[in-house]
């Protein structure tokens, strides 16, 4: 692959033709979704004003919650675009919490901070699931594209360090995600992300099998282009070899054309 095909391989606009068709959907999905849920709970899990999630309530008492960490390359997205996916999990019975956070842009390219906010707000929703009827027992976190890779930086968290347990999280779904950045790296999304050999070390999930104890869903869609199609692959390969993962990690690579619509864990 050259240099021209990295770059294309890490910019969706090159491959995705009916990127505003999807835009629009999506923005009729809210709105719909919006209408048979309510408005959220804004709560803030941090001291700055974007650090807030978006807690989509079940009736369901004592319920599981899914931790949703939405995409847009590292900047672009908010939250509240994402309230469509909110609607099947509340149904089914469990809480669906959107979680803000800064883009890239507003972090003078460090996605540093961005996974900081990530952690900070699982182990917010871990302390003060009671408060909102969800079981800190049953936490489960998802995340697409950049979403995927925050998300695969979140299950590398050593959560005992924090007084957490280890174990905090029961499942994670990952979809199309990032989980080497020595390609990014090299691709031009290096013109706005400030990467160091620090930085690619430390938030590559790729590198620190040793540090997940949550089972593992993987996930990408069969349009994706070809590296974000590679990293799953390359991950699932690498999770998958007994002798350099955990007994507790347990992955299953999947390969869909609609993967977001569909729940592939189980949170009962």
């Amino acid at each position: 692959m050259d240099q021209h095909e990295l770059d294309e391989s890490y910019d969706q606009s090159v491959y995705a033709f009916n990127r505003q068709h999807i835009s629009d959907r999506r923005s009729e999905r809210n709105e719909v979704a919006l209408k048979v849920l309510g408005k959220p709970d804004r709560v803030a899990y941090g001291a700055a004003e974007i650090e807030k999630v978006d807690i989509y309530k079940s009736r369901r008492a004592n319920a599981p919650a899914l931790i949703y960490l939405h995409g847009g390359a590292w900047r672009n997205g908010r939250s509240a675009q994402n309230a469509y996916l909110a609607e099947p999990f509340v149904k089914a019975g469990a809480h669906f919490i959107n979680v803000e956070f800064n883009n890239v842009g507003e972090t003078d390219g460090d996605i540093g901070v961005m996974v900081d906010q990530c952690r900070r707000a699982v182990a917010w929703v871990y302390r003060n699931a009671a408060s909102f009827g969800g079981d800190p027992n049953a936490l489960y976190v998802s995340g697409h594209s950049s979403g995927g890779h925050l998300a695969g930086c979140v299950v590398i968290t050593e959560w005992e360090k924090q007084g957490l347990p280890r174990d905090l999280l029961k499942g994670a779904l990952l979809g199309s995600g990032m989980y080497d950045l020595k390609a990014p790296r090299l691709s031009a999304r290096s013109r706005y992300v400030k990467f160091t050999d620090a930085m690619e070390e430390a938030l590559s999930a790729h590198r620190h099998l040793d540090r997940i104890h949550t089972p593992l869903v993987l996930v990408h869609g069969t349009l994706e282009t070809p590296d974000f199609q590679r990293q799953t692959r390359d991950f699932h390969v690498r999770c998958a070899q007994p002798a350099s993962r955990p007994r507790s990690l347990w992955t299953r690579a999947t390969i869909t054309s609609n993967w977001a619509s569909r729940s592939a864990i189980r949170m009962a």
